[in-house]
C-alpha cells in the first residue's frame, strides 16, 4: 500500500502492550445507525455491539458489523449473514490472549469466508452475495471484504481511510488478469453486430465481480478470499461508514462524510441514503450502516469538519514491522490511525501461511479452511502444487482436508469447475 512520508513502524503487539499498560485508556463506546431502501429485497445487515469471548478468568467483548448486498437471489446473502461470524470464530483457537486473538484474526476471516462460500454451494443454490465485515475488539478494526461494498473510516483528525478493496472488474486490473490466468474471459457484454455494452463481467455466468461468497453457476475463478485489513484506531475515535453499491455508485467518501456531518448515526445513516437515491431515485438496494467510534469520557460527537484541503484521502498508516525488536519507548509517538495488517491475495497459500510465532496457535493437523481433525498423513499441504521452491517436509502446514484441498484446486483453475450456467447478476 502506497504512503505518503515516510513513518516509523509499530509492531501490533508493541501497540496492544502499550494501550493495556495505559490505565487511562479504555475501551471506546460503540454507537451505530442502520439505514436501508430496498428494491430487490437482497441486502442484509448484521449488528452486534455486545458479543462476548473468554479471556481468563473472565470475559471481553468485541462488536460486529456485516453487510451482504444478494444478487441472482436473497439466499446467499442469508445463509451468510447466519452463518459466517460462527465459521470465523470457528477458525480461532481457543484461550488465546487478546493481542494473540487480534492477530489471529485475518487468517481466520480467510478461513471464515471460504468455509461459508463451500458450504453454501453445497446446497446448489446459484445466489451469490457480497460481504462487508467489520470486527472491532477494542481499538482495533479488522475488515474483511469481497465484491463492491465499501467501508471508509474518518478519524477524528479528519483524516479519511478506506478499509476495504473493491472487486469490480471494470477497475481492478490484477483480478482481470488473475481470472484470465485462471481460465475465465473477462469482457463486456456483446450486443450485436460487434457492439459491446455495460461493465466488464467475467464469462460465463457474466459476473461484474472477482470475488464472492456463491455464484455457483459461475467459474469458480470468481473466489471468496477477501482482503482483509486490520487498523488500530487514534484513541479520539471518529466515524465508520459501510455502504452497499448503491450509496457509493452515487456519493464520493468525502460527499457522504460531509452530508451527514454532525448528525447522530441512526440519522446519518438515513441521509446518506437519502442522498445517494436522490439523483436517479432508487435502482438498487442502498443499504448504510453508520458506526461511531467514540471515548469513553467524552459524550458523543462527530469528527470535526474537514480542514480546508480539498480532495485530499488520507493513505498515511504506519505499516506493520516484520521485525519484534523494537522496545515501547520507540513507539510513544502520536496518537494516530496505524495499520497493522494489509493482504488482498486470492491465493490460499499464501492466505493461510503464518509466520513465527502465531502458527503456533493453531493446530497443525487441522484443516485450515473447515477445522476438521485429520490424522497425520491425511492432509495435504497448502503448499503442494505452488513455486515454491523447498522440498515440502510431513510437518510443512498448514493442512486442507481433501475436500477443501479440492476447493482451492478450483478457485487456483487447477481442475475443472463443472458445467456453469448464465447469470443475471450484479
Amino acid at each position: 500500500m502506497s504512503t505518503r512520508g515516510e513513518h516509523q513502524t509499530v509492531p501490533l503487539s508493541v501497540l496492544l502492550k502499550r494501550e493495556l499498560a495505559s490505565e487511562k485508556i479504555e475501551d471506546p463506546e460503540i454507537v451505530h445507525g442502520l439505514a436501508s431502501h430496498s428494491k430487490k429485497g437482497e441486502d442484509f445487515t448484521l449488528l452486534k455491539t455486545e458479543c462476548q469471548r473468554a479471556l481468563g478468568d473472565g470475559f471481553t467483548t468485541f462488536s460486529v458489523f456485516g453487510l451482504f448486498d444478494g444478487h441472482n437471489g436473497s439466499a446467499a446473502a442469508i445463509y451468510t449473514k447466519e452463518n459466517l461470524l460462527n465459521n470465523v470464530l470457528s477458525a480461532i483457537p481457543a484461550d488465546l490472549n487478546r493481542d494473540e486473538w487480534v492477530a489471529a484474526l485475518p487468517r481466520a476471516l480467510v478461513a471464515g469466508f471460504v468455509k461459508t462460500d463451500k458450504d453454501f454451494q453445497q446446497r446448489a443454490k446459484t445466489s451469490g452475495t457480497t460481504v462487508t465485515f467489520v470486527i472491532l475488539e477494542g481499538w482495533v478494526v479488522t475488515v474483511a471484504s469481497v465484491g463492491d461494498s465499501c467501508c471508509i473510516f474518518e478519524s477524528a483528525e479528519g483524516g479519511i481511510y478506506h478499509l476495504s478493496a473493491d472487486h469490480r472488474l471494470e477497475c481492478n486490473e490484477e483480478e482481470r488478469h488473475r481470472i484470465t490466468a485462471s481460465g475465465g474471459e473477462v469482457g463486456r457484454l456483446n450486443a450485436g453486430g460487434g457492439a459491446e455494452i455495460g461493465p466488464l463481467r467475467c464469462w460465463p455466468g457474466g459476473l461484474c465481480l472477482s470475488r464472492s461468497i456463491g455464484d455457483m453457476d459461475v467459474g469458480e475463478f470468481i473466489v471468496p478470499v477477501p482482503y482483509v485489513k486490520q487498523v488500530k484506531l487514534s484513541t479520539a475515535g471518529g466515524r465508520m461508514i459501510i455502504s452497499s453499491d448503491g450509496v457509493w455508485d452515487a456519493l464520493t467518501a468525502e460527499e457522504a462524510l460531509d452530508c451527514c456531518r454532525g448528525m447522530p448515526p441512526d440519522a446519518a445513516a438515513a441521509q446518506i441514503v437519502k442522498e445517494a437515491v436522490k439523483p436517479k431515485g432508487l435502482r438498487d438496494d442502498t443499504t448504510c450502516i453508520v458506526v461511531d467510534i467514540l471515548p469513553q469520557e467524552k459524550p458523543a460527537a462527530l469528527p470535526p469538519p474537514k480542514k480546508p484541503v480539498k480532495g485530499m484521502l488520507k493513505a498515511m498508516f504506519r505499516k506493520k514491522n516484520s521485525g519484534s525488536s523494537s522496545q515501547d519507548k520507540d513507539y510513544m509517538e502520536p496518537d494516530v490511525v496505524e495499520e497493522l495488517f494489509e493482504e488482498g491475495s486470492a491465493w490460499l497459500s499464501e492466505r493461510l501461511d503464518t509466520k513465527y510465532p502465531l502458527c503456533n496457535i493453531f493446530k497443525l493437523f487441522m484443516c485450515a479452511v473447515c477445522q476438521l481433525e485429520m490424522k497425520p498423513g491425511e492432509g495435504i499441504s497448502i503448499h503442494v502444487g505452488t513455486s515454491n521452491p523447498v522440498k515440502l517436509r510431513p510437518w510443512d502446514g498448514p493442512f486442507l482436508c481433501s475436500s477443501c484441498n479440492e476447493k482451492k484446486e478450483a478457485m487456483e483453475g487447477k481442475r475443472p469447475s463443472g458445467n456453469r450456467h448464465g447469470s443475471d447478476s450484479d
